[in-house]
């Protein structure tokens, strides 16, 4: 972790314009078509389908992110909505915030879970051997991507590919856990502490809309209403423009607000309730 930072500090000496394209390029692609689409709404949650070349493709764009293989994050995602932000949450700011951004990850006990304990969440990826195999060797695109990467364009893609790239990326995503349960507004009143974002989602391409996602955490679309960009949402309504997804999940607002849907993780907050549910007050 340390050298990944010292490498995106080494990084700001080595600026190109290039670099920087190949960053952002790179960026979406282990952020958005892997943690958002792949990781967190396709595999933990199966809001929707795909092939499985699809989900194995999208699973190893998500590698790149350096977040662990897919069975240690998915098993890590469900156990935070088991117990989000009670004992037995991962992250939780309610341990401080700095322990819910990275502390977690540097001392927390669910880095050292077993494999047959992570198995117990996560039995549908535990019999699929390409992510048993993709979770041992993780690592392995990430390594092969930045020999690519130094071979092409030396060390400002190297340092901007993959150390700037990969810092930002970690960071945005620990922004979830941390800020997400911290300030923003909470549209639904769910058990937990979510909050929606609107900085958050435009960091990680839709992850922000925290609230929304732990009210109804199988939808596909995170973003309820036309203003709430939903970057992966777009990837996945792409994938099924494209036949490539079907049985997606979602959840319309007008509905809800009709009655039409079940809330069992916490029902609408309107007019003055929702002022009153703004994280912090």
């Amino acid at each position: 972790m340390m050298m990944f930072h010292l490498g995106a500090i080494a990084a700001l000496f080595f600026f190109t314009w290039k670099a920087l394209f190949v960053a952002m390029f790179l960026w979406w692609v282990s952020g958005s078509l892997g943690i958002g689409m792949a990781y967190h709404r396709l595999l933990t949650h199966r809001g929707y389908k795909t092939p499985k070349w699809v989900e194995y493709f999208l699973t190893v764009c998500a590698t790149l992110a350096l977040e662990g293989g897919p069975i240690f994050w998915v098993a890590t995602h469900r156990i935070h909505h088991q117990y989000s932000d009670q004992d037995g949450d991962p992250h939780s700011p309610i341990e401080g915030k700095w322990w819910a951004h990275m502390g977690w990850i540097l001392m927390g006990k669910s880095m050292h879970h077993d494999t047959t304990t992570l198995a117990r969440y996560v039995p549908d990826l535990a019999k699929d051997k390409f992510h048993v195999w993709i979770t041992k060797y993780h690592y392995v695109p990430q390594i092969v991507l930045g020999a690519v990467l130094f071979a092409i364009g030396g060390l400002p893609f190297l340092l901007w590919g993959t150390f700037m790239r990969t810092v930002v990326g970690l960071h945005a995503t620990w922004l979830v856990n941390s800020a997400t349960h911290s300030w923003g507004s909470r549209r639904f009143a769910t058990r937990d502490l979510s909050t929606n974002s609107w900085w958050v989602a435009l960091l990680t391409f839709g992850e922000g809309w925290h609230n929304n996602h732990h009210a109804h955490p199988t939808a596909a679309q995170h973003g309820f209403t036309w203003y709430e960009v939903d970057m992966n949402w777009y990837g996945i309504w792409t994938l099924k423009t494209l036949g490539l997804a079907w049985d997606i999940k979602r959840v319309k607002l007008d509905e809800l607000e009709k009655g039409l849907v079940a809330a069992p993780n916490g029902r609408l907050i309107t007019g003055a309730l929702a002022e009153g549910a703004a994280a912090g007050d």
